[in-house]
């Protein structure tokens, strides 16, 4: 499961999304629309503007803005940048490898087999798709239903 933090973080970043390229918004208008805490919203931003993901403008027409184009924006960046390791064991973790304490054995572990398989093709989904695409995902849904 993923963390809420890590819900309210792509939720976040779906809302700038929308926005539109170049355009800014609070975080008091993130944490409405998105029905996010304010208080925990602010440190969500700011972890995602220090992996490089947003940055903040300051003045009238300040606010939190993708720094980088929606398309290049995969869930699995920002769930590595909010949760960590996407692995179900540490043994399977690119980022945070380590050894399970009771494996005798990596290469003849059953439980290790199959998890690599569900790791891997939870990986490919969240690496491939991004911002863009869940937006525009539900987009079509939408105008498919109306």
């Amino acid at each position: 499961m993923i963390s809420q933090k890590a819900r309210y973080a792509l939720r976040a970043l779906v809302a700038l999304t929308r926005a539109g390229h170049g355009e800014s918004l609070m975080i008091s208008e993130i944490a409405t629309s998105q029905d996010i805490p304010k208080k925990f919203l602010e440190q969500i931003l700011l972890e995602l503007k220090r992996s490089g993901v947003v940055m903040s403008k300051r003045g009238k027409s300040g606010g939190y803005l993708l720094l980088k184009s929606p398309a290049d924006i995969s869930f699995g960046e920002v769930l590595r940048t909010i949760d960590g390791p996407i692995a179900p064991l540490p043994c399977l973790s690119k980022i945070a490898y380590r050894r399970c304490v009771d494996c005798k054995s990596e290469a003849d572990c059953e439980i290790r087999h199959v998890f690599a398989k569900v790791t891997d093709a939870t990986r490919a989904v969240l690496d491939r798709t991004t911002l863009a695409d869940a937006v525009g995902e539900i987009d079509t849904l939408l105008d498919k239903a109306g």
